[in-house]
């Protein structure tokens, strides 16, 4: 049982973040009535988390991990954002929903864990990633769970909270290792037309992909925000590691589908989509990991869409 369909489960929104808003300015007597009902509107306007630090977002994952250990799942309503994404082996692409019912139903034990090489990323201002390495002792119906694992954990911001909105965990593996077999048995959802914002983060996937299939650096470089991040089993990668890793590599009969896309906005200016991916071929003599779900976070810059946070994991 992979702990990724249900870890973010149990973080815990225990510390709340409200911004405070300066003091209304006096107004003659003649604009008292504009006066109140300005005042009005700004007492009942709902309160902003105000923005993270490291030691904030750790503190929140943290609490989360603590939940997970002790099996307590109170509150999950309240700590998961409604607009949760997770991926599981067994069921696919998860929500709210049945994320809460993997926590509520699955017999784990967890003995200790451990993290390392903690870092905070922010996708514009209301989104924020977690990464770092986890170690863990744990089991799940009987099964151990693998350790270490590269762990993202993406938190946005609601009202006057800061919410888990995805967790993925890679296990960490050697870049030269083979990748996993092809899942077998798969049986492939309907495909229906996707609206307008999942038809324009998909475009900035294809162009990325394609641009990676014929070896394009400049293409795979235009995909890209300004400050970019990609996480996967061998580690974390900035901009300019992740685009020397895409683009450099000796390789052949690269190849690739996509599949089931599926898009939700996050903030004005940040969008997440998932999808599954297959893909072909060999990098420096090492097979492309051939199926795998993707989570991609993508910002506007110059009002146009720009990956900013990549990850994906084998299914």
């Amino acid at each position: 049982m992979n702990k990724f369909r249900f870890l973010a489960l149990a973080f815990s929104a225990a510390i709340a973040f409200a911004a405070c808003g300066g003091t209304a300015e006096n107004k003659p007597a003649a604009n008292a009535t504009a006066s109140n009902a300005t005042n009005s509107n700004a007492n009942t306007a709902k309160p902003v988390a105000a923005a993270l630090n490291k030691e904030a977002l750790y503190a929140l994952e943290k609490t989360g991990w603590e939940a997970w250990k002790n099996r307590k799942t109170d509150g999950l309503e309240e700590l998961i954002s409604d607009k949760y994404v997770g991926f599981s082996s067994k069921d696919g692409r998860v929500d709210k929903a049945a994320n809460i019912k993997g926590m509520a139903t699955t017999n784990c034990t967890v003995n200790s864990y451990s993290w390392s090489d903690e870092q905070m990323n922010m996708v514009g201002t209301d989104v924020a990633v977690l990464t770092f390495k986890g170690d863990q002792d744990y089991t799940c119906d009987g099964k151990k769970g693998p350790t270490p694992v590269w762990s993202s954990s993406v938190y946005v911001r609601d009202g006057d909270k800061w919410r888990n909105q995805l967790y993925v965990e890679n296990p960490v593996v050697d870049p030269k290792a083979a990748p996993p077999p092809a899942k077998k048995g798969e049986v492939a959802a309907t495909e229906t037309t996707p609206d307008a914002l999942t038809e324009a983060l998909m475009s900035v996937e294809k162009a990325a992909w394609e641009a990676w299939k014929v070896r394009d650096a400049k293409g795979v470089e235009g995909a890209m925000a300004k400050e970019f991040l990609n996480i996967s089993g061998t580690g974390r990668r900035d901009r300019a590691a992740s685009l020397k890793n895409w683009s450099e590599p000796k390789c052949e009969g690269l190849g690739y589908t996509f599949l089931e896309p599926k898009s939700v906005q996050l903030a004005p200016d940040v969008a997440l989509v998932t999808y599954k991916a297959n893909a072909t071929g060999k990098c420096d003599g090492v097979g492309i990991a051939p199926t795998m779900w993707v989570a991609s976070y993508s910002i506007k810059e110059n009002g146009a869409w720009k990956n900013a946070f990549y990850t994906d994991v084998a299914r």
